[in-house]
């Protein structure tokens, strides 16, 4: 079986961990607390956010950095490109003091378990905060869940609860960090199951549900925001649903190029040999100077998303603010802030869906429904091509507007775009970076214990060994008919192939064991995996195998007939984390 969780150093008390590991309510206990801390984190970055504007940039007091207009030049420059600096030294030199990359949420339910150092949270969290503070076009939601999930962990781990468990603390504290964030607590719930639980499950429900109206109302409690009111629609009819689909196409194709936008800048300054450090520093030189024309590229542009919303607008302004959001976006990322592109793809969906709008009322005037409609539908659908959970964004958009038949719209248009994202390039952001570091994670699906169960943890120790120079009779004295299943030939102490214990029994035996040997050349790794062990198995066609260190030395014996028991035991232990069966 996987292991839980290591216990810590410094955990809680025995009995209150008992009293979690065996009561669902103590879960759901602990997501509430979960679902507080990221309310409070969400509250703190934000309020340090708007000081480091504030600051950096001398807007008013609770003025939006997006839509401020009339920053001094120079402060629109500098301020970035400074603060680029800045922050590439000091990224810099915390790098050399990291062992291991941090592991974010989604890669943490994938791979880990749930387990996330707190440390490396907290510091991500300073990064985002930093980078969105002096103005790169990156989203603040990287900090909010990266903070509220590595405390997830970081109390899970101190109650050493289960593996499922511990990845469900994390999905609540990642769901309700973007439920406080936006006051939409269903939307966070669906941001939990959807992108970092990798799957929604009935047990997993009320645990989420605590967690992010715990979040929003903590946020709400000490930091209550009044959002601007949104225009009514009249209801989308069936007349609507293609140019609706399209959008949700144009969307995907849209964020399929933010994406590899990044990707191609930051591989484009790796080669010029610029050092790292001074990558930010360039990359808030080129933001700070589009700032110059419009402010609504600087920072995530939360402002701007509702701005542009309701704003009038020409087709010239919204392509041309789509342009430039998308090629700040990429130019931050790229060039190394720290940042997610969730909320700068809300942005550039608003601006995309105005840009449609603003192309099919050229085509068909005074036929095409308010710009508003295809602005939300197009916040929603190009976030779900970047960031992947179409329910995640249907939900926002119903959270928004309230308005039921509009989020159908929503959903067609989110599908659509989901769909063809999957086709034409198969990643979201976030599992597109881990597939340029060589990991395939296509998800937050717990593939983890895969690569945890290795042959060295299934390996029989006792190995029936002969050597090559054995004869036939003595083999068949050492080994009867029965006494064994496998038997392992060696020459000099080295691997030299695996014979069939019917085989020395035969009549037609030859005399000695060399013509009897299979599988010379393959042997399995104790470092393999059991999915490569399997892999193998099925490439040999042979029922056991032994295992060799890379100097071809015996250590061990692997069945594949117990390979498959031991997979099978822990699909059926994935299984029951889904229908809520706890296994001990």
């Amino acid at each position: 079986m996987t292991t839980d969780p290591a216990p810590g150093p410094k955990a809680v008390p025995q009995g209150l961990r008992q009293l979690v590991r065996t009561s669902e309510l103590g879960i759901v206990a602990l997501a509430g607390i979960v679902g507080v801390l990221a309310g409070l984190v969400v509250v703190a970055m934000n309020a340090t956010l708007q000081a480091l504007h504030e600051l950096v940039f001398r807007i008013p007091a609770d003025a939006h950095l997006s839509i401020t207009h009339g920053i001094a030049p120079a402060l629109l420059v500098l301020g970035p490109v400074l603060g680029g600096l800045a922050f590439g030294l000091a990224a810099w030199r915390v790098l050399r003091t990291l062992a291991n990359p941090p592991v974010d949420p989604i890669e943490a339910n994938a791979l880990h378990g749930g387990r996330m150092s707190l440390r490396d949270s907290l510091t991500v969290a300073a990064q985002t905060l930093f980078s969105s503070g002096v103005g790169a076009s990156v989203g603040l939601e990287a900090g909010y869940t990266q903070a509220a999930a590595g405390l997830a962990s970081w109390i899970g781990q101190k109650f050493h609860v289960r593996r499922a468990d511990l990845r469900l603390l994390v999905g609540c504290g990642a769901g309700a960090a973007i439920g406080a964030a936006f006051n939409a607590p269903l939307m966070g719930a669906f941001y939990g199951f959807e992108l970092v639980l990798g799957t929604y499950a009935i047990p997993a429900f009320v645990p989420m549900m605590t967690a992010t109206f715990t979040a929003a109302l903590t946020q709400q409690a000490l930091a209550p925001r009044t959002l601007p009111d949104l225009p009514a629609l009249h209801a989308p009819g069936l007349v609507d649903l293609p140019a609706v689909l399209l959008l949700g196409v144009v969307c995907a194709l849209v964020g399929i190029a933010v994406m590899r936008g990044a990707t191609l800048v930051e591989a484009g300054f790796r080669r010029s040999g610029l050092p790292p450090f001074l990558r930010p520093a360039i990359g808030g030189l080129i933001v700070g100077g589009m700032a110059l024309w419009n402010p609504a590229v600087l920072s995530a542009g939360h402002g701007a998303v509702y701005h542009y919303l309701t704003a009038d607008g020409t087709l010239a302004l919204a392509a041309l603010l789509l342009v430039a959001k998308v090629t700040a976006s990429s130019v931050s990322i790229g060039l190394g802030f720290r940042g997610g592109l969730f909320f700068a793809s809300l942005l550039m969906g608003v601006m995309a869906g105005r840009v449609y709008a603003a192309g099919l009322e050229l085509m068909l005037p005074g036929l095409v429904p308010a710009p508003f409609f295809y602005a939300l539908i197009g916040m929603s659908a190009l976030a779900v091509a970047v960031v992947g959970g179409p329910m995640t964004m249907t939900l926002l958009a119903l959270e928004m507007t309230g308005d039921l038949e509009l989020t159908l719209a929503v959903l067609a248009a989110a599908g659509t775009a989901s769909l063809v994202t999957r086709r034409l390039f198969g990643f979201s952001f976030a599992t597109w970076r881990f597939h340029l570091r060589g990991e395939n994670i296509r998800g937050a699906h717990d593939i983890g214990w895969l690569r945890e169960i290795t042959v060295d943890t299934l390996m029989r120790h006792e190995v029936p060994l002969l050597d090559i120079g054995t004869p036939i009779a003595e083999a068949r004295r050492l080994y009867p008919p029965g006494s064994s299943t496998y038997l392992v030939a060696t020459e000099g102490g080295f691997y030299a192939g695996m014979v069939p214990p019917a085989a020395l029994h035969d009549d037609a035996a030859p005399a000695t064991l060399r013509q009897l040997l299979r599988f010379t050349r393959t042997s399995l790794s104790p470092t393999a995996t059991i999915r490569e062990a399997l892999d193998l198995f099925e490439k040999a066609e042979a029922d056991a195998l032994a295992v060799t260190t890379p100097d071809r030395r015996v250590v061990g014996l692997l069945s594949e007939a117990h390979a498959i028991r031991r997979y099978s035991d822990e699909m059926g232990r994935r299984l029951s984390e889904l229908t809520g069966e706890r296994l001990d």
